[in-house]
């Protein structure tokens, strides 16, 4: 039997000048692997990290724990202050994201990073009321539950001293989730949550991890009902930083919602993508009058200046909407404003060629026209994709490992 065998089996293994060492002990003086995960997706946080860990400190005394923060690269230097902390402390834990963002990818990459059996998410803006998390992780077990959400609309719970008008957008973004979410939550906006890890890992390669509200995506995606319980949340004051919550975040919302919907059938990118594409049409005929008929200019020149008008505004448009996941900034812009350029001169020579070939064969012009269309909109679609807007993989730099002594030299017989 190999020495990976024993360790698996959990069998002495002799070292011949050592005598015999137990596989155990060793273990055990690792310390015990962390029951509870506690997710904190961050951006600009750097100083709530230390308020967030001193009160996860006293919340969770006589748990076993870890806390990972996932930074999206925050310019205030978040990732620096978590590592300096983990430094000083070995269940704190850094995950830092590069090139991307978003608060949902952020959560589940922060899941995916732990092998906790029980996974809260939480913010770190101090506004989630971290004593909860021993009611929750109690709840979780004893009554064999998927989710227990923190909820601020049951029992005691309250949204403390929101404005009303955040209130009102609040109530009516809960009812749009009711539309992909048929469970009864009382709250399904909550960003406080605690999940049990095989009902998060039978949901996990169907989330869009779209937007800000993974509790939605995860309710939407899972596989099976999932049994939940709730626990009243009372909201508290940002201390530091600033709320995250503006136009382009409700945006993200909606195409959660849709991406729900009606992605299984369509991919809601592409449906952004030819709406834009659409809008992208009547820049072009607006151009081209306004060329023509108030500049005075000549066609040939009208219609290059509104192509170009118009192609630019579509890139800007799909780089804000679209591809905001992934969208260009600095240099990167310019570069993919050029490549977009040619993948939709290369889709404008499909639409003429498709449709000029149905028309020789004696097909009516409008349906020639509207087939020249499709395949210019699925072709700019896919190279787009590819190299304007290419997915990029950058590695995050993961976690402060814990500093674990090194193991006794084992050998097998």
């Amino acid at each position: 039997m190999s020495v990976a065998e024993l360790w698996a089996a959990d069998l002495p293994v002799r070292a011949p000048d050592a005598g015999e060492t137990a596989i155990r002990p060793a273990l055990e003086s690792w310390g015990a692997a962390p029951e509870l995960a506690v997710i904190i997706p961050t951006l600009n946080e750097r100083d709530n990290v230390p308020l967030v860990v001193e009160r996860l400190n006293q919340a969770l005394a006589g748990l076993s724990w870890e806390a990972i923060f996932v930074d999206d690269d925050s310019p205030d230097g978040t990732a620096d202050a978590v590592r300096a902390l983990a430094r000083r402390q070995v269940n704190i834990r850094c995950v830092q994201r590069l090139g991307r963002r978003g608060l949902a990818s952020a959560c589940i990459e922060g899941i995916l990073s732990s092998a906790a059996p029980y996974v809260a998410v939480m913010d770190g803006d101090l506004q989630h009321d971290e004593k909860l998390l021993p009611e929750m992780l109690a709840k979780i077990r004893a009554e064999r539950l998927d989710v227990v959400v923190a909820s601020r609309h049951t029992g005691n719970g309250g949204v403390g001293d929101w404005q009303q008008s955040r209130v009102m957008i609040s109530d009516f973004a809960s009812r749009l989730g009711r539309l992909i979410v048929k469970a009864d939550l009382t709250d399904p906006m909550s960003g406080f949550f605690m999940v049990e890890r095989s009902a998060f890992t039978g949901a996990m390669r169907q989330l869009s991890g779209q937007g800000f509200k993974i509790l939605l995506d995860l309710f939407a995606s899972s596989p099976r009902p999932l049994a939940f319980g709730e626990v009243p949340l009372t909201f508290r004051q940002r201390l530091h930083g600033e709320s995250k919550l503006d136009a382009m975040v409700a945006w993200e919302y909606v195409m959660l919602l849709l991406e729900k919907l009606v992605g299984p059938a369509v991919p809601v990118r592409f449906l952004l993508f030819a709406m834009i594409g659409g809008l992208g049409i009547g820049t072009h005929v607006a151009s081209l009058w306004f060329g023509t008929h108030v500049l005075l200019a000549a066609f040939a020149l009208s219609q290059a200046a509104a192509t170009v008008l118009a192609m630019t505004g579509n890139f800007f448009l799909n780089n804000l909407f679209t591809y905001r996941d992934r969208r260009l900034r600095g240099r990167r812009l310019w570069t993919g404003l050029m490549s977009f350029y040619a993948v939709c001169g290369a889709g404008a020579a499909a639409n003429v060629g498709v449709a000029a070939h149905l028309v020789e064969g004696h097909h009516s012009w409008w349906l020639a026209g509207l087939a020249g269309v499709a395949v210019s909109v699925v072709w700019n679609y896919a190279m787009s994709s590819i190299f304007t807007w290419s997915p990029r993989q950058p590695a995050a730099s993961v976690a402060i490992p814990l500093p674990l002594p090194e193991r006794p030299a084992l050998q097998a017989n």
